[in-house]
């Protein structure tokens, strides 16, 4: 008995109220308060009209076949495992706001009465100065006063290109200073930040997404009302034809009856077979109704850097201007001279060197210089490798690709050894091998297929153009993204949104169906109700191939729970009674056991479904 006491005392209201914890309502009384009456609430009265029934019958105050015991102990743990289930399916993923939040550096370096004081972020005022050291992340927005240095502002922007900034430039809170440290004037804190706008964005997409009513709760209210009806009309026609013992026990037999047991299980069970697959091919699935919805999409907006392309500098093409120099030799010296560099354009030179196999030589008297470029010694000769400025230094000319490059949105190197350009690289964030069959594939289902970035208009068409995009919107600030979804979803579409940046967020959250690459941020990652563990862009078709084949066996499931009601409720209320054959309650609960057997078994079928991307999905029938 003392087992059975403590859960009933946990769950008294009075007993958490003097412990001081509350008690929530149970579902059937909130779906009556919103007058919206639908499986909880059926399960409700079913059990209270049993228990009292029951509980009557044993005291000796009503007849004895008004005992059920033990139908409604099935009632109660088939239910319970139904929600169990149900609360096991859904994913626990940390805040999108949080994780914005951790952008920023626990501690700030500012300068009080010439000397340096750590601070927490929090406690920054408009108007200090504060130094950001190389490799350390801003604290607050601010205007650079002294320094200059290329800032990583793909944490805010997504965008992989490190971008210069130098005295009277701005900087967000959040990026990083990769090569130089800089000192900044504090010109925002706290809200007024860039940082603080998107978190906010995040927070109204979030909270303005519709939820709309699952399927299985329309089904149940339905159910609800028939059930009830049916009750109703079976206590009068037994009460009008002179058997008022029999209207009892037929009416009690129908509300028992009725109880949606596979109903109960029928998008439960098929949710968490679901998520359980798609967790086999590097899906998660993080909103079940996120899941539903993504049958209905017919546009998909891809954000471009690290979703249809890696998100990282790569040479993509090498240029001779010299007849005595090779692709390779020109390759190998600018690799030697940028060895030493941890900027990333150095970092994908050296990358492309070591991928050919080429035998770079080793270095001497390194230096860089800020918006110019390095230089070193290599076998006796001084190799630089730089931009436009280092060319104005040597009074030479681009190579004779370079324009053509430029329009293209590339980074265009020039190599000059002894004062002389031999060569120029072209560095190109690269686009994924997987996302032209990606869009191809997209296409054959009938979805356009859009891509959102911040680059420039020739970047973007660029891109557009090698896969086949449909649409292109370019030069999109992180704040207009949301917004850009929103314009579709005017026009008619149901949209889900790929990304990886903290600048999709918004754009995540306010879509139809937010998709975020696993490999991106935290903030993408929680404002989004699908996540992909990989990089691969075909991971979205999976996406849809098992939304379509789990709605397929939600509404096999449902058809099949309701189905048996439609006949099973009757029977109980005795219609068939006039030719001498009444349901017995002993029947009915066998065959409330059996439609939830070929429920779990059907649903189980969903295991057939091959959750991998690079698989053309064929779903379970």
């Amino acid at each position: 008995m003392l087992v059975i006491a403590i859960p009933v005392i946990a769950f008294s209201p009075m007993f958490g109220h003097l412990v001081g914890y509350a008690v929530s309502e149970t579902g059937g009384l909130s779906e009556l308060r919103d007058r919206n009456p639908g499986m909880m609430l059926l399960i409700a009265l079913a059990i209270t009209v049993a228990f009292l029934s029951s509980w009557g019958s044993s005291l000796g105050l009503l007849d004895a076949e008004l005992d059920f015991w033990w139908e409604l102990a099935l009632l109660v743990v088939i239910m319970l495992a139904g929600h169990w289930l149900e609360m096991r399916s859904l994913a626990q993923t940390t805040s999108a706001l949080d994780s914005l939040a951790a952008l920023l550096p626990d501690e700030a370096e500012t300068i009080v009465d010439g000397e340096t004081v750590m601070v927490d972020p929090a406690d920054l005022r408009l108007g200090d100065t504060v130094v950001v050291r190389p490799g350390a992340a801003v604290p607050a927005d601010g205007r650079v006063i002294d320094g200059s240095a290329s800032m990583d502002e793909s944490m805010v922007t997504g965008e992989s290109t490190t971008v210069r900034r130098a005295e009277g430039d701005t900087v967000v809170a959040g990026t990083v200073a990769t090569d130089s440290g800089l000192r900044l004037e504090i010109t925002a804190t706290g809200d007024d930040t860039a940082l603080a706008g998107i978190q906010k964005l995040v927070s109204e997409a979030q909270n303005s997404t519709s939820r709309a009513q699952r399927i299985a709760d329309k089904a149940s209210a339905w159910l609800f009302w028939f059930a009830l009806g049916a009750a109703v009309v079976t206590a009068i026609v037994w009460s009008l034809v002179g058997m008022p013992d029999s209207a009892v026990v037929r009416t009690i037999t129908v509300l028992v009856i009725a109880c949606p047991h596979a109903l109960g299980l029928a998008i439960p069970l098929v949710v968490s077979i679901a998520t359980e697959r798609a967790a086999r091919g590097g899906v998660l699935i993080k909103d079940r109704l996120a899941l539903e919805m993504m049958r209905t999409v017919d546009s998909v907006l891809f954000d471009k850097t690290g979703t249809l392309t890696k998100g990282e500098p790569t040479v993509t093409a090498v240029e001779v201007t010299t007849e005595n120099r090779t692709e390779g030799e020109i390759l190998a010296l600018a690799a030697a001279a940028e060895a030493d560099s941890e900027h990333p354009l150095a970092r994908a030179i050296v990358r492309a060197a070591r991928n050919r196999g080429l035998d770079v030589p080793v270095a001497t008297n390194f230096s860089s210089s800020p918006a110019v470029g390095v230089k070193a010694q290599v076998d006796g000769a001084e190799v630089a490798v730089g931009g436009p400025n280092l060319l104005g230094e040597h009074g030479a000319g681009e190579a004779p690709l370079a324009a053509q490059w430029s329009r293209e949105g590339a980074i265009i190197l020039h190599v000059i050894v002894d004062g002389s350009v031999i060569g120029a690289l072209k560095l190109a964030d690269e686009i994924r091998p997987e996302s032209r069959e990606a869009v191809d594939a997209l296409h054959g289902r009938g979805a356009q297929v859009v891509m959102i970035t911040g680059d420039a208009e020739a970047v973007a068409q660029a891109v557009a153009a090698e896969l086949g995009i449909d649409r292109v919107f370019a030069g999109v600030h992180p704040a207009d993204k949301a917004a850009k979804v929103a314009e579709l979803q005017g026009e008619g579409r149901k949209v889900a949104m790929v990304g990886d940046g903290v600048n999709d967020a918004p754009a995540l959250a306010a879509a139809d169906v937010g998709i975020a690459i696993g490999a991106g941020t935290d903030v993408a990652i929680g404002s989004a109700g699908v996540i992909l563990a990989s990089d691969d862009p075909r991971s979205v078709l999976s996406v849809i191939e098992l939304s379509r084949a789990t709605f397929r066996k939600m509404k096999q499931n449902l058809w099949w729970a309701a189905g048996y009601n439609l006949i099973s409720v009757p029977l109980a209320g005795g219609v068939l009674a006039p030719i001498g054959f009444v349901l017995p309650m002993s029947v009915g609960a066998i065959l409330m056991s059996i439609s939830t057997i070929v429920v779990a078994v059907n649903a189980q079928l969903l295991r057939r479904l091959d959750p991998r991307p690079d698989v053309s999905a064929s779903a379970a029938q």
